[in-house]
């Protein structure tokens, strides 16, 4: 039983922790382990495989004319992708804090993604799971690293040296 879950999260990859007492009283710990991942396949693809034209906004009148502007929506499906993601994040989220009886969720994403991440988040009302977040990147962080940057800002509890 964890008392905490931790989802570390950006546009392209969330990955997912549950923070773990040490195994042995006279070692360190609280420790985050990792339990799973996700990759947004949708971030992940280069424009070209995307979309027609890889620059938006400009296209080029056939023959001499000049060049015409256009708006072809962009913003709006990329947002899809990302809601969609937020979505499959939030579903692993709820999976995991229910699985390891957590009573504390911590989303630690980036700005935009936290927004689209607490529109998706739906918790059962009976799971009396405490949610905290933070609008901070930490995807490309060692689970030490996270753990020092989410117990700084006060959100997990600090992790105890090793009695020697």
């Amino acid at each position: 039983m964890s008392t905490h879950c931790v989802v570390i999260c950006n546009g392209s990859r969330a990955r997912f922790f549950t923070l773990e007492q040490a195994a042995h009283p006279a070692e360190s710990g609280p420790n985050l382990l990792e339990r799973s991942d996700l990759v947004n396949p949708e971030a992940m693809a280069s424009g070209k495989d995307t979309w027609t034209e890889t620059k938006s906004g400009r296209h080029a009148a056939p023959g001499a004319g000049g060049a015409h502007g256009y708006d072809d929506h962009r913003d709006q499906h990329e947002d899809e992708f990302m809601r969609r993601f937020a979505s499959e994040v939030s579903a692993e989220a709820v999976r995991l804090a229910q699985s390891s009886k957590a009573k504390c969720l911590v989303l630690a994403a980036s700005s935009r993604m936290l927004g689209f991440l607490r529109n998706t988040l739906d918790l059962p009302a009976t799971a009396r799971i405490e949610v905290k977040e933070i609008a901070k990147d930490l995807i490309k962080f060692s689970p030490q690293d996270i753990h020092e940057n989410l117990s700084d800002a006060g959100l997990l509890p600090a992790r105890k040296r090793a009695l020697a």
